[in-house]
């Protein structure tokens, strides 16, 4: 569980991951100090993964996003789930439960781009895809209740 003055810093870091030291501890009306040291345990106890950035896709070119559905032909799913972690466009990827084993968004710049993405893994699964026309909600944090 959180204390309050980790959910500070935690909401903090997660709207701005390059906040300074300072400014974090003005935030949580902490010292320095306390606040290197609560990172620092939260980074211990795996709160805290990763420090980044985030990226607008349509920024670098690639206007298109979709969600797709894989199912695995029988006696593949090795070789989709290793297909998919080589395929740089595929930005996030779940293994699920259901009658998808993946469920993975991708990013692409035309339609010809995507057929060629999804004709890599044809061959070893069957493929769901939707087009993304508009994002509800962004990524963000879970409570931290």
């Amino acid at each position: 569980m959180l204390d309050q003055f980790d959910k500070i810093i935690v909401e903090a870091l997660a709207a701005d991951a390059r906040i300074s030291l300072k400014e974090l501890a003005n935030k949580a009306g902490l010292s320095s100090p306390s606040v290197a040291e609560r990172l620092k345990r939260l980074e211990e106890r795996k709160v805290i993964s990763a420090f980044t950035v985030e990226l607008d896709p349509t920024a670098l070119g690639y206007s298109l996003c979709a969600i797709v559905r894989v199912r695995p032909l029988p006696g593949m799913l090795h070789i989709v789930e290793r297909l998919i972690q080589e395929t740089p466009e595929i930005t996030e990827c779940d293994k699920v439960t259901g009658d998808d084993c993946f469920i993975g968004k991708l990013h692409f710049r035309s339609m010809q781009q995507l057929d060629s993405i999804l004709d890599r893994l044809a061959e070893k699964a069957e493929t769901n895809t939707s087009i993304v026309k508009s994002t509800t909600v962004k990524r963000r944090l879970p409570p931290l209740d």
